[in-house]
């Protein structure tokens, strides 16, 4: 290749580059606010990601559209191509940077799980056999707020154990350590707060504990990010995250109040559609009752 060759994929290859970093700064936009320590980890993992794809999409696009308009033969001419065989270090070069490519991938993931420090089933397992978990430092490090999470078709109950305290609504202080012990009473459930990055599965017959940090106080929503049944769309519930004063605040003033049914729509509709004898069409189990919750 002449120096003119050179000079324009050098050009080339450094917009590609500079359009990918621009593309990864975008990356950050399209996600919600960055309400847990987890989330800014996940998020700089996404963004790389996004950088890499984009950087690899121009190339392959900018090649084809290169070989498009510089080598055309006239219309008219049907003879062969030039008889090219088999590139040995070419398919070396497209087998290795691929390789590479997953290897660089996979190691910042697993880096990015590790400085988690997310508490799940698999760290219980670990903790059992003797091996130290990547949670461990950051639960010595502050204190933990504890919190019981029950999961059923098709509500949310929250319960405080320090100040036996149960809620329809998640409050939480924020920049403090959070330590859910969640448990399904039915079938399997999904724990996911799009705000915080974080999902967690809930298995019937077993507690699994689960950690994150929230740092950006607001209200956020809690879905279930499992198919749990007909009416598992509405199984939502509120997320606060509350300065540790009015989180303080909030559970000394919840717990005077009286224990009355939780609002659930799943259950309302369900035994409202029974009283008027509507037949929906396709089979569905009756919702569990309503959880007692604290009136705040």
């Amino acid at each position: 290749m002449n120096v003119k060759t050179i000079s324009l994929l050098v050009v080339l290859v450094s917009l590609s580059l500079l359009a990918s970093l621009w593309m990864g700064q975008q990356a950050y936009t399209w996600l919600p606010p960055q309400a847990s320590a987890e989330s800014k980890l996940v998020d700089d993992l996404f963004s790389f990601l996004v950088v890499l794809g984009s950087f690899i999409f121009l190339g392959i696009t900018g090649t084809l559209l290169y070989t498009m308009l510089t080598q055309q033969v006239s219309r008219f001419d049907l003879s062969d191509g030039p008889p090219i065989e088999g590139s040995v270090t070419l398919e070396v070069v497209w087998t290795v940077i691929p390789v590479l490519l997953v290897f660089w991938i996979a190691g910042y993931s697993y880096q990015v799980y590790q400085q988690m420090a997310v508490r799940g089933p698999m760290d219980v397992v670990h903790m059992h056999m003797g091996t130290p978990s990547a949670y461990a430092a950051a639960a010595e490090a502050e204190p933990i707020e504890e919190i019981d999470v029950l999961a059923k078709q098709w509500s949310w109950a929250f319960h405080y154990p320090q100040q036996n305290v149960t809620t329809s609504e998640l409050h939480l202080p924020v920049d403090r350590r959070v330590r859910l012990s969640m448990t399904s009473e039915d079938v399997i459930h999904g724990f996911y707060i799009p705000a915080f990055r974080l999902k967690q599965d809930i298995l019937p017959k077993r507690t699994i504990e689960f950690e994150f940090t929230p740092v950006r106080e607001g209200k956020y929503r809690l879905d279930d990010s499992q198919f749990s049944g007909t009416y598992f769309a509405v199984m939502q519930a509120d997320v606060l995250v509350e300065s540790p004063e009015h989180y303080s605040q909030w559970l000394t003033a919840v717990a005077k109040g009286d224990r009355v049914p939780a609002a659930n729509s799943a259950y309302t509709e369900y035994n409202t559609r029974q009283e008027k004898g509507i037949r929906p069409g396709w089979p569905t189990i009756k919702p569990a009752a309503p959880p007692l919750v604290n009136q705040g």
